[in-house]
């Protein structure tokens, strides 16, 4: 059995196709999530998404934010942003986490909105930075 897996970047429908697992990073954790899940809808932060067929990693993808939609049959990835982790520069990611410590930095503390979204940029960059040490290139 498979999950029909679907990811939408705000570009274009970036993936479709069958998986027998796909991995994805919960803003409450990593999610499996297999053929005959319960219904969920969650919100996504800067992570991995891991894609399995016959229990073995096949693809991976770098997303910055979005949600999930899952049923028993299908997960449906709405990104912010998504780049297979292959193709993410180390340097560039490098320079991003260090222009989100700065901008983070500067944020005003009582400006709880952009506080939130410089926290929001932070994490990501960090999250990338990371998933890049561990797993990357």
């Amino acid at each position: 059995m498979t999950v029909a897996l679907e990811i939408i970047s705000p570009e274009r429908l970036l993936l479709a196709r069958p998986v027998s697992m796909v991995v994805i990073p919960g803003t409450e954790g990593d999610l499996g999530v297999l053929p005959g899940h319960s219904k969920m809808i969650t919100s996504l932060r800067g992570g991995l998404i891991d894609l399995y067929e016959d229990e073995k990693l096949v693809d991976r993808f770098f997303v910055s934010g979005g949600f999930a939609q899952i049923t028993e049959e299908r997960c449906t990835v709405l990104a912010d942003a998504i780049t297979k982790l292959a193709e993410i520069d180390p340097l560039k990611a490098a320079d991003e986490l260090a222009a989100a410590e700065a901008a983070w930095r500067e944020t005003d503390d009582a400006d709880e909105i952009a506080w939130r979204d410089a926290s929001d940029r932070l994490i990501t960059a960090q999250a990338r930075v990371d998933a890049l040490a561990t797993h990357g290139n």
